[in-house]
């Protein structure tokens, strides 16, 4: 499923003297299987962007296509939207609000006319991949969850009505190292199990590590759209947005600062480990 954004705007407080555009011309397009993430400073207009993609927002000029097909035209079935495009925003937990974990996640399928039955198997799939035991929390009150399992139920919920393309607002935001690591991972596999990923992160290492293309965006236009490494390579310039860069990408410029001449397209710590333990192996045969 494939999604054209055609020179899209968003105008906040439009016709007063707090008039700000949000989203200025943005062209784009995502195939099918893309892991997007999109990266800016506040108020770059990211939010607002992908509430457009969603169809939560109406742009004030230009055109959202899923498959084609116009979003915000005259007689489309948001009805059809709500199915293809599933968004978590950022805490997601928030977005749960049932009394048990059970309901939480059956909500979205009911809603999309789910009988019963239906609604079981879907809410079961979608724990199954996230690797959540609903047998164990299904009588649970969601709020009684640990952070990552909140966050956990709250994608469940989303995922049970199998949309194609998955929008993610910061989905890692405030979890530990391993809860980070974990559901990377799990949004991963979602990835490489056909679905669309379009995801807000202030996480250079998790883009780096996991993203197949990244956005910059700055003052609601598109600064740099390529793979991780490409916009990676932009590091002053980056850092001049008062975005941050991957871990990695700080040691190689560290150590080439001391004259070390280290590849610059390392972004990732694996693929600098990698490099650092051939050339000392190197060294060691050819003394």
């Amino acid at each position: 499923m494939s999604i054209t954004i055609d020179n899209l705007s968003y105008v906040y407080s439009k016709n007063t003297p707090f008039e700000t555009k949000a989203v200025d011309g943005i062209s784009l397009s995502i195939n099918q299987g893309d892991f997007l993430g999109i990266i800016g400073h506040t108020g770059s207009g990211k939010t607002t962007l992908i509430q457009m993609i969603a169809g939560l927002i109406k742009p004030a000029d230009g055109a959202v296509l899923v498959n084609d097909s116009d979003i915000n035209a005259s007689g489309y079935d948001k009805k059809l939207l709500r199915k293809s495009v599933g968004v978590v925003f950022q805490y997601p937990e928030y977005q749960l609000f049932e009394e048990n974990v059970y309901l939480d996640i059956a909500f979205a399928p009911k809603k999309a006319g789910f009988d019963e039955e239906k609604t079981k198997a879907a809410v079961e799939k979608a724990c199954e991949i996230l690797n959540f035991d609903i047998e164990k929390y299904k009588d649970h009150s969601p709020f009684e969850l640990s952070g990552g399992q909140k966050r956990k139920v709250a994608i469940a919920g989303v995922l049970a009505v199998d949309p194609d393309i998955l929008i993610l607002d910061e989905p890692v935001s405030g979890l530990d190292p391993q809860g980070r690591k974990s559901l990377m991972e799990l949004i991963t596999k979602l990835n490489e199990s056909g679905k669309t990923i379009i995801m807000i992160t202030h996480s250079m290492d998790d883009l780096a590590e996991y993203a197949k293309r990244v956005v910059v965006m700055k003052d609601g236009k598109i600064a740099y759209d390529d793979t991780p490494k490409g916009v990676f390579s932009h590091a002053d310039s980056l850092l001049d947005m008062s975005l941050d860069i991957p871990q990695a990408t700080k040691i190689v410029r560290g150590l080439n600062a001391r004259g070390k001449d280290i590849p610059t397209d390392i972004i990732t710590i694996d693929e600098l480990k990698a490099y650092l333990l051939d050339r000392i192996q190197n060294r060691k045969k050819s003394v």
